[in-house]
């Protein structure tokens, strides 16, 4: 299974931001003389992210260094409506507010001070792929053009 590696700038801020916000457990942080983190490790729930400082010299950009992020990153939470409040208290930017969703989740977007985006969840409602693509028809119009 892909690991999502961060590149964040300052990266300490992030591990903290993210263990406040998520609920992140550190893992291992490995941290250059310089006092950059060359590497660290976060468990969100069973899943791990990695994460670093940036080094430009060896092509590590932060999405603050790059002016955003192409990349979404989505991580399902108990309290979707909690996570997403705390996140904005803390510094994230909201991208979109927390809403029921046609897919099953109760979802929001926001941006991380270090420029990710992340997709927060809560899923509500376990629904099978013949009725996403129904549900999905109906919202674009798509079920329209069929008949």
């Amino acid at each position: 299974m892909p690991v999502p590696y961060l590149i964040a700038t300052p990266a300490a801020e992030a591990i903290a931001f993210y263990t406040r916000v998520l609920g992140a457990r550190e893992l291992v942080r490995l941290t250059s003389p310089d006092g950059k983190i060359a590497h660290a490790e976060l468990a969100i729930d069973e899943e791990r992210i990695m994460l670093a400082d940036a080094y430009p010299e060896m092509g590590y950009a932060s999405p603050t260094d790059l002016g955003g992020s192409p990349v979404s990153l989505y991580v399902r939470v108990a309290d979707v409506d909690a996570v997403h409040a705390r996140a904005i208290a803390a510094g994230a930017t909201e991208r979109s507010p927390v809403a029921d969703q046609f897919d099953g989740d109760r979802r929001g977007a926001i941006v991380d001070p270090f420029g990710h985006i992340w997709l927060i969840a809560t899923e509500r409602e376990v629904v099978s792929n013949a009725e996403l693509i129904r549900r999905f028809e109906r919202l674009t119009g798509a079920e329209e053009k069929k008949e």
